[in-house]
């Protein structure tokens, strides 16, 4: 498996690209921004990119989309619960004074716990909830879990923004992310990668209960 980070978009988001090193089969992860340096890397790499899968709605993770689907050629995927984050791209950045986005055109759904298949690898779309209604994590052949805005390195997704709820995040983090096998390695939608080992040690999740 060939992983590749990029720090895209206004908030400086992490978007993945996965790569089967037999098939040449790739995902990306997340979509802040039509960055070359994506594009590059595909075709340097060969990479036959099948998926654009979203972790959620929020505007940093999703401005890239229909630049991206249209020179990839593929759909981008989210769960049906966020779609209306997508649709209404523009809430946040005029709050912030930011260029408005084009809204993007998101034509895959993505189901709870549904895999999908890369090559010789799985990728299985875990329901997190919490930072917002419909937001999804990946765990990738039980070794890499990207986890959007929901878990962070000693810290977690806030839920004061519309389909927040912080009881669904604790939930989510506790009871299904801590859950996993303690040496996966989780690579979040923001900031440096950890292990879920560490992150049931250290996490701020911890100081709050159910």
């Amino acid at each position: 498996m060939i992983l590749n980070t990029y720090i895209a978009g206004p908030f400086d988001a992490n978007n993945y690209l996965l790569m089967d090193k037999n098939t040449k089969e790739a995902v990306l992860i997340d979509c802040s921004e039509y960055k070359q340096e994506i594009i590059e890397d595909i075709y340097k790499l060969g990479a036959k990119v099948k998926y654009i899968l979203l972790t959620h709605g929020h505007f940093d993770h999703i401005l890239g989309v229909n630049k991206m689907t249209e020179a990839l050629g593929v759909d981008a995927y989210i769960k049906n619960a966020d779609i209306i984050l997508a649709e209404n791209i523009n809430t946040m950045p005029k709050l912030l004074n930011l260029p408005m986005a084009e809204v993007p055109i998101i034509n895959g759904r993505i189901e709870d716990w549904q895999e999908f298949q890369l090559g010789e690898h799985k990728i299985k779309a875990i329901p997190t909830p919490g930072h917002t209604e419909g937001g999804m994590s990946f765990l990738v052949d039980n070794e890499f879990l990207f986890s959007g805005d929901t878990l962070f390195c000693q810290s977690f997704g806030r839920t004061d923004l519309f389909g927040g709820n912080i009881k669904k995040l604790v939930n989510s983090i506790k009871n299904v992310l801590f859950a996993l096998e303690d040496n996966i390695i989780v690579y979040p939608g923001h900031g440096q990668s950890t292990t879920i080992k560490f992150e049931k040690t250290y996490n701020e999740i911890l100081n709050y209960n159910e």
